[in-house]
């Protein structure tokens, strides 16, 4: 029998046991490649190798049937696109968990597999697949909010949507006006309020305003209950000092007809984006946790930014573990560059637009009557920030506020927040 040198035996006895490597759980997983019309589905193995490839039709047999076979085939994971919509909800009813994949980072994956750069509905369907199947470590198992959540959400998205149409509309009506009969745009101060476009509907050209005076004007603003604080006299004179246009009489009609419109377009938008405040402040103080958010605005009629702020980060506490993972998603942050002797950080484009417009909101109405909010946002703009970034660096500073009320469920308290209280200190 051969000997062991005794140098190897004695190695043998003095060397350290090797760890394992921790081993990622492979099962069989899915993706899907959403669509209007129709999906492409892909449904992989554990090791890897395809087991269905299949278009499935956006109508309700094709959305129970492909919800039935995923079951069916026992698939653990299915990575998509999306983190909403039918298709979603449908998954996570039936049991899946669901992989919500940001486009940039399917993007990315697809050089792993292909080299030529091509790109296909089924080969992207596979992608996620592979996604799901090796790298869900990677990503965040979607966890959806509270139905009051997501109520909340779908009347705030809404309203952005109606407000974003409002201005458009707006818009044409000043330049409408601006064009024949500029005097109409200046009587009152926002041309969508009720009066104004009452005043438009009554008025809409110059030869309709020809007979109107002063006394006919103020029973016109009894009529409609204005408020404004103006007198009758003072608005006919803001009306009657604008330059004067020389339309001809067809073009003064058409353009009479096109205000006309505008304004039928404009008044039920108007009333509608009213009735969704009211459905906002009742919902986001209905809210188990609206109060948290609310305490943060000075105003207690600051309903919507409070419900905005509420809506985008929902309720599970799971979705943000860290301060740091909010801030990300919010674009309060700078994304790191580094190449060698070069670091740089650069703008966060890749976040939630709707959270981080509500927070810079915050941030910047914050700074006004918070003495600690106005500290950190004049210190940044004494280090070169400019405006827009010393919000940033505000909004990030709020997020660790905002993060720890709302992991602990707790209103502001500005004698709890420490960096207020060593500001009020340090000034005596």
């Amino acid at each position: 029998m051969r000997r062991e040198p005794d140098h190897r035996r004695e190695s043998a006895k003095t060397a350290s046991p090797v760890k394992k490597r921790a081993t990622i759980r492979v099962d069989r997983c899915a993706g899907i490649d959403w669509a209007k019309e129709a999906h492409r589905v892909c449904v992989l193995e554990a090791d890897g190798d395809p087991l269905v490839e299949r278009e499935i039709a956006h109508d309700e047999r094709g959305v129970d049937g492909l919800c039935g076979l995923l079951v069916e085939l026992g698939v653990k994971r299915v990575a998509i696109e999306r983190p909403d919509g039918v298709l979603v909800g449908r998954l996570l009813e039936a049991g899946l968990a669901v992989l919500p994949i940001h486009p940039n980072r399917l993007k990315a994956a697809r050089p792993r597999f292909r080299a030529a750069g091509g790109k296909s509905d089924s080969f992207d369907a596979f992608c996620l697949a592979e996604l799901a199947r090796t790298d869900h470590h990677r990503f965040r198992i979607l966890a959806p909010d509270s139905d009051e959540t997501k109520a909340l959400r779908a009347l705030t998205r809404t309203r952005e949507g109606l407000v974003r149409t409002r201005v458009s509309l707006t818009n044409c009506l000043h330049a409408e006006l601006e064009a024949f009969w500029p005097g109409a745009d200046r009587v009152f101060c926002k041309i969508a309020s009720p009066i104004a476009l009452a005043f438009l509907e009554r008025y809409p050209s110059p030869r309709d305003a020809r007979r109107l005076g002063e006394k006919r004007l103020a029973g016109f603003l009894a009529r409609h209950g204005y408020c404004g604080g103006k007198s009758a006299a003072e608005l006919l004179g803001r009306l009657r000092s604008a330059p004067e246009g020389r339309a001809e009489e067809a073009e003064e009609e058409a353009r009479r007809t096109a205000v006309l419109s505008l304004v039928a377009a404009l008044k039920p938008l108007v009333e509608q984006i009213g009735v969704l405040d009211s459905r906002i402040a009742e919902a986001v103080r209905a809210h188990p946790d609206g109060q948290v958010f609310l305490s943060l605005f000075r105003d207690p009629g600051s309903t919507l930014s409070a419900a905005k702020l509420l809506a985008e980060i929902g309720d599970r506490r799971e979705r943000y573990p860290t301060a740091e993972a909010l801030s990300a998603d919010a674009g309060m942050c700078p994304v790191a560059k580094e190449s060698g002797k070069r670091k740089v950080a650069t703008f966060r484009r890749a976040c939630d637009k709707r959270l981080r417009d509500t927070l810079a909101t915050l941030a910047d109405s914050s700074r006004q009557h918070n003495p600690w909010a106005k500290d950190v946002y004049l210190r940044a703009r004494e280090r070169g920030c400019d405006h827009p970034h010393a919000i940033r660096v505000l909004g990030r500073a709020w997020v660790r506020v905002i993060w720890r009320m709302w992991q602990d469920g707790i209103p502001y308290d500005p004698s709890k927040h420490g960096g207020l209280q060593r500001l009020n200190a340090a000034k005596g």
